[in-house]
């Protein structure tokens, strides 16, 4: 006969910058949900994220599907708080041109590849 476990330890932790991370990783919560909205397989997140196993993904699947509710709000907050940091940096740095660098690159690369 299977002994049953009294509890599954759920691989989830929350790092000093209250970000849910998986296990011992870098990869976030938000990541993982990411991979499943876009249709992944939990055998395609643990490749994508190799730092995971199979059972970890499984795990914080499930645990997405039970508390669905909650891990949305947590996702639209990270989302709400990385578009304030953004927001904050292009206020503090109008003259980085970066983008529009790279933009003028790639117009100039399609100018070239034109017939």
């Amino acid at each position: 006969m299977i002994a049953m476990p009294a509890a599954v330890e759920l691989p989830l932790r929350i790092d000093e910058g209250d970000v849910i991370r998986i296990g011992n990783t870098r990869v976030t919560l938000q990541a993982v949900v990411a991979d499943f909205h876009r249709g992944a397989s939990p055998e395609e997140i643990a490749h994508h994220y190799s730092a995971l196993n199979l059972s970890e993904v499984y795990l914080v699947i499930g645990y997405y599907l039970q508390h669905r509710a909650e891990v949305d709000a947590y996702v639209r907050q990270q989302r709400q708080l990385a578009d304030e940091a953004r927001r904050a940096y292009e206020a503090d740095h109008p003259n980085d041109s970066l983008g529009e660098r790279l933009l003028a690159r790639l117009e100039e690369q399609r100018r070239q590849t034109r017939p």
